[in-house]
């Protein structure tokens, strides 16, 4: 049995190319008991192998987190096997707004201990006592609500390119952080304020409202499905939009453009700007946001020392890369202390303290 990929990214990249078929990128996630796991992962593989799928999908005991693509002729047959799984029957499926074809370029199913790293302990409370799922329209009400605290679950490197009106964006690099630092600086509004959260497409805030219930939170929403299902109800219903920037994605093509606003700047000039890259020397791979003329400039590096390492031959790149491991920037996200423009550290709860 095949259980594993046989072709590298480039290969899979001049397939897609060949085929000429369009493909759908789309995401879900739920939370179910799943007794074995690894046995689940293999029976996923087999099939989404043959229907062309690819993607990142993360399988654990609490349930299934995925992001994938696959060709839209075989979107009905995907379906029609996620139905026979009874957990997974019906399941809400968030198209991208934005589509790529390759958007991913390899099938990948994990076996993980949970399906987001939320370092809670799910045996303190009570998983399923989550909060209340609001759509676009009652979303809008909520936000204007002065008796409101709009929260963004996801990290700084995603807000600061895309978020809600008003909303407090922690600045924090792991949604983990953002639990304990959200319960303490609103701790004092515990029962009179609505605490209304929101992600990429829901599965972050479905164990934060859970979870902050159990802390207390008497009044508790979440956005159903995320900015990727309020975005599709935005157009479909025609209501107002109050999303500024771009939503952030995990795959190959970064962000989705879901208003015409530009609230970030390029990490180099300080020019407005909201598009990330990596790094091009593979030692550093940096996450950062660099406009077109700093990338002409800096060959797509983060800094001149990247650029003079990138400019070797790649045999002097790979020995230089030799038991070195990543590079500590690589897991802060654009907030390399050599970037200039970096988003700024501040208090952003501070407003609900005066």
């Amino acid at each position: 049995m095949q259980l594993y990929n046989k072709l590298s990214a480039k290969e899979r990249a001049e397939l897609i190319e060949k085929a000429g078929q369009d493909r759908l990128t789309l995401s879900f996630y739920q939370y179910a008991k799943i007794k074995n796991p690894h046995e689940f992962r293999d029976q996923l593989f087999l099939v989404w192998d043959k229907l062309d799928v690819l993607g990142r999908i993360y399988v654990a005991n609490e349930g299934i987190n995925g992001q994938l693509s696959l060709p839209a002729e075989n979107f009905e047959a995907f379906k029609t096997h996620l139905d026979t799984i009874d957990f997974l029957k019906d399941i809400r499926l968030n198209i991208a707004v934005e589509q790529d074809n390759m958007s991913f370029l390899k099938l990948k199913v994990k076996v993980r201990p949970k399906i987001v790293a939320d370092g809670l302990n799910d045996e303190t409370f009570d998983v399923t006592n989550k909060g209340v799922h609001v759509a676009a329209d009652k979303f809008n009400e909520l936000i204007e609500d002065e008796n409101t605290v709009l929260v963004d679950m996801r990290n700084h490197y995603e807000s600061e390119i895309g978020h809600f009106k008003n909303a407090i964006t922690p600045d924090v690099d792991t949604f983990r952080e953002s639990l304990d630092i959200i319960e303490d600086d609103l701790k004092e509004h515990k029962e009179d304020k609505n605490l209304v959260m929101y992600c990429t497409g829901g599965i972050r805030c479905e164990k934060a409202s859970a979870y902050f219930k159990h802390k207390g939170f008497k009044n508790v929403y979440q956005l159903e499905g995320g900015i990727i299902e309020y975005t599709r109800q935005v157009k479909e219903e025609n209501l107002e939009n109050k999303f500024l920037g771009q939503n952030f994605v995990f795959d190959d093509r970064r962000a989705e453009r879901i208003s015409d606003d530009v609230i970030a700047n390029c990490h180099q000039c300080g020019e407005p700007f909201d598009v990330h890259t990596n790094c091009a020397n593979e030692a550093c791979h940096l996450l950062f946001i660099q406009c077109p003329k700093c990338k002409e400039e800096m060959e797509n590096c983060c800094s001149t020392a990247c650029m003079e390492i990138n400019r070797l031959p790649y045999e002097e790149q790979k020995e230089l890369r030799k038991g070195q491991g990543n590079s500590n920037d690589i897991f802060k996200k654009g907030r390399a202390d050599h970037l200039p423009y970096k988003k700024d550290l501040r208090n952003i709860f501070e407003h609900f303290k005066k």
